[in-house]
């Protein structure tokens, strides 16, 4: 086909992810066996407009469908075509980010499915961020493919030094994933590609609204011989828009990648600083909470041959933390540091017989506080309690592809320090079948587990009494995913079941209660459905947009446990329904929107506070938001107004702290090429 010929309804081809070092999750070099992708790259391909000739439009849609069978992910130590997977996965593209009316990855992870994303701060302040009904201590949060989950409190999980011109691609994987991530993804995992071309000089934008909200991103590249470098600033504040919630946010982001033919060698430093009013965050007696966090990271990654591959990783993660329970008093006040050491060295070798991978981690987290871990002998500083331990791990797994099924089989072996014994074993196993091209059938069956954060241990305050004998949580999942996908219509659906035993959650026994109490839960089970239908426009609606689409998705959840009739502070306030609609269309040459609406109920209850006196428990309410940006661009200049909240619902993620009613923002960007 000569696409030069075809002019402006030419077929684009989708070659960001044909087996190239940044096909999704190649970060990762590990195969996610995925079954589905929501809101994917798809939106970034280019639908050719209906006016054009029969005979051009079959041969586009032709071409398309050859070039989205052939779209690689390795989620796991091999790469593999998205048609082949078994594992659900939702892929948010720089596109999408770009159309969303958000400013972090928080505030973007709230429009995908099955996501649950609860706010104490906007903006990215603080999010707990849940998959499948886990926690927010249950994912593994990855930055190009380096663990950067917090052994602290997931509550800091997302202190990443990133700024939204950097991401290239988020990919987030449904369900258990110990094969894939390591012991730290129970419920699922979350990780974050950046941009590594060149595409660009620098890069600019700066935004204003409501509340003395202001903030800035620059974003450099530049090649030097071998290497491609990028360095990126980005300052973010705000007032607040109630008493107690204003912020300042920073993040410094380097990177460089070093090319050496076939091979590559990636480094990544990180500097991330927040300081942010806490109003309720952690109870709602303490209205006027503070607390400042920072990070430190750096990381260092290789890849070396082809059919036979060598990934070594080495990494470290520091997190500073400061909590006043009252702001500018030393009242409650506590420090904290941890650290985070690893080092991965993956193999993996293509024969006849399939890809086979090998893989060992060495991971060790420790935690210098004020008030979490066991007495020091000698105290350092404004510490005088310590705690550290390792993790090692060791993960073999072969994959076979034979006509229309593909099949994989691995398992983790895992030890940490913190418990008796020998190592534990994980074993995963998928299968995936495609009768016909634009059809496929897939099933995954997996064991996972997850070590108590340090906070679980040892967290004991006027308000909670840490557990320093909790056992580690453990699980055991289903999934059957079935996916269509054509040029112009996609859809997918997924059932999932979830056996949790010794879950651990922060609970009340008795409602006279005065702390919450770190337990073990001796099971919570969890049944799912998740589903979503995604139609591009442009071959319908032309005066749309080349990429006007909607989206539509929705999760339905149900969780038994034997909790009885205690008070749940976390893992039984679940989401049960989520509905997300999305429609992105062209309103006139350079204009164009894009519309969000979310609804979501939880289950579970609160206690409710009025003037910092209990006055009983309450159910969570019901809500739906609606969004919209509208977007300009005109060259390489962008000019963007976002309008979140529309008709200003009244709601709250969690009990106690009211979310931002109507909130207008605007900005201007340029890229220099």
């Amino acid at each position: 086909m000569n696409q030069k010929q075809v002019n402006k309804q030419q077929a684009y081809r989708f070659k960001r992810f044909l087996r190239k070092a940044y096909s999704a999750f190649n970060s990762m070099h590990r195969l996610v066996n995925i079954g589905v992708v929501t809101g994917c790259a798809l939106t970034c391909l280019h639908v050719s407009l209906a006016s054009a000739q029969t005979t051009s439009n079959e041969q586009q849609q032709k071409v398309m469908e050859k070039e989205l069978d052939e779209v690689m992910v390795t989620a796991s130590r091999v790469e593999m075509p998205i048609n082949q997977t078994a594992k659900l996965v939702t892929v948010i593209t720089k596109e999408q980010i770009e159309q969303a009316p958000v400013r972090s990855i928080q505030d973007l992870l709230v429009y995908a499915a099955n996501i649950d994303v609860i706010q104490r701060g906007g903006h990215g302040v603080q999010a707990d961020i849940s998959i499948r009904g886990g926690t927010f201590d249950q994912n593994a949060v990855l930055l190009n493919g380096v663990n950067l989950s917090n052994p602290h409190t997931g509550h800091y999980s997302f202190d990443i030094p990133i700024n939204l011109s950097d991401i290239e691609r988020i990919e987030i994987i449904h369900g258990p994933s110990a094969l894939i991530y390591g012991a730290s993804a129970f419920s699922g995992g979350i990780n974050i590609i950046t941009k590594k071309s060149a595409d660009y000089k620098a890069y600019a934008n700066v935004e204003s609204g409501m509340h003395k909200l202001r903030g800035m991103e620059v974003r450099g590249v530049a090649k030097a011989g071998i290497t491609t470098n990028s360095l990126s600033v980005g300052y973010n504040s705000s007032a607040g828009y109630i008493a107690n919630s204003d912020y300042d946010l920073y993040n410094v982001l380097w990177q460089t990648r070093f090319r050496l033919n076939e091979s590559k060698i990636d480094l990544q430093l990180g500097y991330n600083d927040k300081k942010y009013g806490a109003n309720t965050f952690y109870s709602a007696k303490y209205p006027n909470q503070y607390e400042r966090t920072s990070t430190y990271m750096g990381s260092l990654k290789g890849e070396f041959g082809s059919k036979f591959k060598i990934i070594p990783i080495v990494y470290w993660d520091r997190h500073h933390d400061q909590f006043d329970l009252i702001k500018d008093t030393d009242k409650g006040r506590n420090y904290h540091r941890n650290d985070t050491y690893g080092a991965n060295l993956i193999f993996s070798y293509e024969s006849r017989l399939g890809i086979t991978s090998l893989g060992g981690e060495l991971r060790k987290e420790d935690i210098m506080s004020s008030v979490l871990g066991k007495p020091m002998v000698e105290p350092h500083r404004k510490y005088k309690m310590y705690d550290d331990r390792t993790n090692a791990s060791v993960a073999f797994e072969h994959t076979l592809s034979i006509e229309k099924v593909v099949l994989s089989a691995g398992v983790l072996m895992n030890h940490n320090t913190l418990l008796s014994g020998k190592y534990r074993f994980y074993p995963s196993v998928s299968a995936t079948y495609r009768p016909v091209e634009d059809f496929n059938i897939s099933s995954s069956w997996s064991k996972s587990t997850r070590m108590p954060t340090f906070t679980d241990l040892y967290y004991t305050t006027e308000t909670h009494n840490g557990n320093s004998g909790l056992k580690p949580e453990k699980s055991e999942s289903l999934d059957l995913n079935f996916k269509y996908n054509k040029s112009f219509f996609s859809a997918y659906l997924t059932g999932f079941l979830l056996w949790g035993r010794d879950m651990i959650d922060w609970v009340k026994v008795n409602a006279t209660d005065t702390k919450w109490a770190s337990w073990n839960l001796t099971k919570v089970d969890t049944k799912g459905l998740e589903m979503g239908v995604k139609f591009r426009l442009a071959d319908v609606f032309p005066v749309l947009g080349e990429q006007s689409s909607v989206s539509l998705d929705y999760a339905r959840m149900y969780q038994t446990s034997d909790a009885q009739n205690m008070i749940s502070l976390y893992s039984l306030n679940y989401l049960r329904d989520k509905f997300t609609a999305q429609f992105h269309h062209q309103i006139y040459k350079g204009f164009s929107a894009g519309w969000y609406f979310r609804f979501q109920k939880r289950m579970g209850f609160y206690e409710k506070y009025e003037n910092l006196v209990k006055v009983g428990n309450e159910h969570y309410p019901a809500f739906s938001t609606l969004d919209l940006k509208l977007n300009y661009k005109y060259n390489d200049l962008q000019l963007n107004l976002s309008m979140n909240n529309l008709y200003n619902t009244h709601y709250f993620d969690r009990g106690n702290i009211p979310q931002p009613g109507f909130w207008l923002m605007g900005g201007i960007s340029y890229t220099f090429r």
